[in-house]
């Protein structure tokens, strides 16, 4: 196997990000879901209830994320990745309260005119305590504000798969892999516990259940009923839709595309 596409989301819920090259860190991938748009209450969003979210790109520029208005190219914000003087706000991710920084009014309020309501973006400081599911970290790993998990990893062969039971096939930015691996068997990824790439160990410690997250089109932001109809149809346990794997990463590193992927037990 070979890591053949490596992708960041440094923005939870926008435009991914295509890199040749990453840092792992503790966390997830450098910059990957470490900023995060949340409501006047501090609760995050994401397509799922925000569907036009997918049609935001991201760009990582030379002093920071350049966020970009698909549809009008001319509207765009850039964000410093140093948050300079933002105030410290209480956010909620799921089922973890965790202190943020907001970014900055400029970013805030231009995301506000976009998704026509009051939101803040905001950017996960160094010292953020949010661990990952200590039933599946067993090292107590924290995480960014991703779902769960700092990584995520799928097979470019269950992919395959999957399109061949779609009418319509779907491309893997539905389902907002950091690690697509090419040369497996549709969905080996199940039965792996640990792999290393580039000398960096990563265990792959539960299956991530999927969500109507991947049934918006993120190049129009149109909302349907696949792929995730045809997933639940083969790929459903314990009234979950399971599709990739969560990882977990031993130590700090680069990651390269075209890398080897050993399998270690």
């Amino acid at each position: 196997m070979v890591l053949s596409e490596i992708w960041i989301y440094p923005v939870k819920s926008l435009g991914g990000i295509r890199l040749k090259e990453a840092k792992v860190e503790e966390r997830g991938l450098q910059f990957d879901r470490r900023w995060m748009i949340v409501d006047e209450n501090g609760m995050f969003l994401t397509q799922r209830a925000q569907p036009r979210m997918a049609l935001l790109d991201v760009s990582l520029e030379q002093h920071g994320l350049k966020i970009t208005d698909r549809l009008y190219e001319s509207g765009f914000v850039t964000i410093p990745y140093e948050t300079v003087s933002g105030p410290e706000i209480k956010v909620t991710v799921w089922d973890d309260e965790v202190s943020a920084e907001v970014v900055s009014e400029e970013a805030s309020n231009w995301l506000s005119r976009y998704l026509q309501l009051p939101v803040k973006l905001v950017k996960m400081p160094e010292a953020c305590d949010r661990k990952a599911d200590p039933k599946y970290a067993p090292n107590n790993e924290h995480v960014s504000f991703a779902d769960g998990f700092p990584f995520l990893l799928i097979s470019q062969e269950s992919l395959d798969d999957l399109n061949t039971r779609l009418q319509v096939p779907v491309t893997m930015l539905r389902f907002r892999p950091n690690f697509v691996v090419a040369g497996a068997t549709a969905y080996l990824e199940d039965e792996l516990n640990k792999i290393s790439i580039s000398g960096i160990e990563f265990s792959l410690v539960k299956p991530c259940s999927r969500c109507v997250l991947t049934t918006i089109d993120p190049v129009t932001a149109d909302k349907g009923s696949e792929p995730l109809k045809t997933l639940a149809s083969y790929r459903r346990l314990n009234n979950k839709v399971l599709f990739g794997q969560n990882l977990v990463a031993s130590k700090e590193g680069v990651v390269q595309e075209g890398d080897s992927v050993l399998v270690l037990h």
